[in-house]
Order: structure tokens, then sequence, then C-alpha cells
């Protein structure tokens, strides 16, 4: 059987066929032209038959090299979609969020993984709220704030808006729950040490945070709201990353008042960020919201 052709040399070939000139292909394959001539000399004498016909001002493609054309043509396409797609099922994504967002987003990565094990999701989380994709190597990141600028690509999933919750058992407890004046006989779990969320919420519902009030603080949202569904006092949170809590029943909202902070949670990539599987991974998410 006769030996294969090498493949460089086959695609000097193709490049030199599409452009019909050995200036232009070397150009495109950043070789010297006559490194492009001699590749493609050394194709036609292992074939045993001319492939160009060399003119004045170009080249021009003998019958065999037509109907040599379409066939690399074929063949290159066909790694190129090998590597695209052995590309696709092996690329992981590498995702950033803040810690804060964790009850919202893992359920439903899980449910992701489970739709598409073919596109793998890694995540990092972090106490910080923002990503600087200039020095951090993430394809994606939610973040919390204000609207992001326009350095990055942004789709908004959910405003953030406080209410108070607690333990069912708490509110059906000895201790009445039924004004917010109530609230000064209760435990306030704070999720953040600087109280700014339950101030937020008690200044739009006409009353002020109490100077002497029992109080506990946490370092986290998972934390303050572990402390409230075991009846332990009445935290405040973020009603849409905490409507898990409030369907299954391990939390409820003893007032219906929910406070825009003017703050929100957006999914963002890189602009030049082109991942497998990363556009419709952002898509899916924000149709979750």
């Amino acid at each position: 059987m006769k030996r294969l052709p090498p493949l460089p040399a086959l695609h000097t070939f193709l490049v030199t066929a599409q452009c019909c000139n050995f200036t232009r292909a070397a150009q495109q394959l950043h070789l010297t032209q006559g490194a492009v001539s001699r590749q493609i000399a050394g194709l036609e004498e292992h074939l045993g038959y001319p492939l160009f016909v060399r003119l004045a001002r170009g080249l021009s493609l003998t019958r065999e090299g037509q109907d040599w054309l379409p066939r690399v043509q074929q063949v290159f396409g066909l790694i190129e979609d090998g590597v695209q797609q052995v590309g696709a099922r092996s690329a992981t994504l590498h995702l950033k969020a803040p810690t804060c967002v964790m009850r919202w987003l893992l359920p439903r990565l899980m449910e992701w993984q489970a739709l598409r094990p073919d596109v793998p999701v890694e995540l990092t989380t972090s106490m910080q709220y923002g990503v600087d994709f200039r020095h951090e190597a993430f394809d994606a990141a939610v973040v919390y704030g204000v609207q992001p600028n326009h350095s990055v690509q942004v789709l908004k999933l959910f405003d953030e808006q406080l209410t108070p919750v607690c333990s069912p058992q708490l509110l059906a407890g000895p201790l009445p729950l039924r004004a917010v004046a109530d609230l000064q006989q209760h435990m306030l779990l704070h999720p953040e040490r600087n109280e700014r969320d339950w101030a937020l919420w008690l200044t739009a519902a006409g009353a002020e945070l109490p100077q002497q009030g029992k109080r506990q603080h946490f370092e986290t949202l998972d934390m303050a709201m572990s402390m409230a569904s075991q009846g332990n006092g009445v935290a405040i949170g973020d009603w849409a990353l905490i409507a898990e809590d409030l369907r299954n029943g391990r939390l409820v909202m003893p007032f219906a008042l929910r406070v825009p902070t003017g703050k929100g949670y957006y999914l963002v990539r890189p602009p030049r960020s082109c991942a497998p599987g990363l556009l419709e991974l952002m898509d899916w998410m924000v149709k979750q919201v």
C-alpha cells in the first residue's frame, strides 16, 4: 500500500489551491514562498502527478488537483469538527460566585449537571461580591451589587428584596409576631455585622433598629438562615435566595413587606469568552429565575 502523503503538505496544498498563488499562500501559512513551493513540489512527487499549472501570474489546478481539493477540504473539515466536539465534551466551565448566592445557585447547578453531564462546571466561592476577569481565570461569574459596567457581558438574574423570616414554630410560639413592634421581643439574626439589611427593612416599615434589642451576627446568610430555621430568632434575607426554604416550609415570612435595595444578582462573562456550553448554561440559568 502506498504511503499516505504528509498532513502538513496537504494543508499547504489546501491553502494554495484556495488562493492559487504561492505568495498569498505563504503569507497565510507564515512561511516563505520558497517553502510553499517546495512542499507542493514534494507532494506532487509523492503522488506522481502535478497538482498545479504554473502560470505567469499565478496558478491553476490541474484535473488531478481539482479532484483532490474537495477531498482534502473534507478531511480538514472532519478534523476541525473532531477538535470542537471532543473539546466541548472535555472542557470544564469555571464559574465564580459569592457565598451569599449559594442557596439559590447550587441546586440549579446540580440540575444543570444532571441535564448536561458533558458540560461540567467547576464552582469557586468567595466572600467577595465581584470578579476581575483581567486577573481571575473564570469563564463567567455571579456577582452581587449594582448593574455591572459595560466591560462585561451581563445577564440579570434578580433584584435583591429583603424580608424577615423565621421558623413556623417560632411564629406559632408564645411570643407574638404579628406587628413590626413585636420584633423587639425576639432575637434578630444578622447575616452581616454591619446590620445594614435589618436597618433598611425597618426604615421602610416605619420602625427603627432597637438599640438594646437582642441580636446575633453571622458571617454568612446560610448561617443566619440555619439558625432561623431552628427557631432561634428572626433573620433578614433576600426573598429570592430563600425561596426554596419558603416553599418547603422550613422558613415563613411573618410580614408581607419586601424591600428592594437597589442591588441585585447578575451573571457576567468577559466579552470574548467563548467556552463550549457557556452561553447555553447562562441562558438556562436566567430561565430558572
